[in-house]
């Protein structure tokens, strides 16, 4: 195609320009709406914690176990690093050793700290 001052531009040229602009910006929209959050767990409970997930809000879709090989000692505490919120706050889900679970809602994009305790609502599944 020849436009008016003469020069060319192929069209396929500006087809794949277009849609790598395209990819571009959902890359960018997309990492900006996913922040690192950290997310300190201190144990004053009499129970190990053993496993530590990360959930949406309002779903089930749980993240892989965040402590790995590692537990929470009563009376210990560790932090949980660098997972990443796509929304204002995550669900942080607790396992203790008998298997019972515990929640909290945490800000998205900042470092909190989580208490448990023996007072602490556990979800026993009965």
């Amino acid at each position: 195609m020849r436009i008016a001052d003469g020069s060319r531009h192929p069209r396929g040229f500006v087809i794949v320009c277009l849609a790598l602009t395209a990819l571009a910006s959902l890359s960018l929209a997309a990492s900006a709406h996913s922040s690192p959050t950290s997310v300190n767990v201190v144990n004053n409970s009499s129970r190990e914690i053993r496993n530590i997930y990360v959930s949406h809000v309002n779903a089930d879709d749980w993240s892989n176990d965040l402590l790995g090989e590692s537990t929470i000692s009563a009376n210990q505490s560790a932090t949980v690093n660098g997972f990443l919120c796509d929304q204002e706050q995550v669900k942080v889900i607790a396992e203790d050793q008998d298997g019972c679970f515990l929640s909290t809602i945490v800000a998205c994009g900042s470092t909190s700290s989580w208490t448990i305790s023996n007072d602490t609502a556990r979800d026993c599944g009965y």
